[in-house]
């Protein structure tokens, strides 16, 4: 669980590598990402998460570079991203509910064009056909 883990060792925060080691309670456990990168991406969000849900004892993050705990993480800018594109969506809806109420308000006009033409045209009936 995370509450019983004590400690995340980097090894070399020096060099480019997949490997690293979680120290828990009772026990000691050596891992190899896939790549450095996903090292780097796993422990940003797992430093996050510990910061976040984690009150009482949070683990120590050694021998790790120090742009995983930095402000400029992975998780900032995916957020950043994230908030520019909800914000991109937010606008559009807004344009297309102005576009929409521009087309409802047209189409109302041209409905009572069309009523009053259909008036006129019946009332130049009537009077022809008498």
């Amino acid at each position: 669980m995370l509450e019983q883990l004590r400690q995340v060792n980097g090894i070399d925060p020096n060099r480019d590598s997949a490997e690293f080691d979680l120290l828990f309670e009772n026990a000691f456990d050596q891992w190899v990402a896939s790549t450095a990168s996903e090292k780097c991406t796993f422990f940003q969000i797992l430093h996050h998460t510990c910061q976040r849900y984690l009150t009482d004892r949070k683990p120590e993050f050694i021998n790790c570079q120090s742009k995983i705990m930095g402000g400029n993480s992975i998780l900032h800018s995916a957020a950043d991203s994230v908030t520019s594109a909800v914000q991109k969506a937010s606008q559009a809806l807004n344009e297309r509910g102005e576009r929409l109420g521009r087309a409802e308000e047209k189409t109302e006009d041209m409905k009572n064009s069309a009523q009053q033409f259909a008036e006129t045209a019946h009332k130049l009936a009537m009077k022809h056909k008498c």
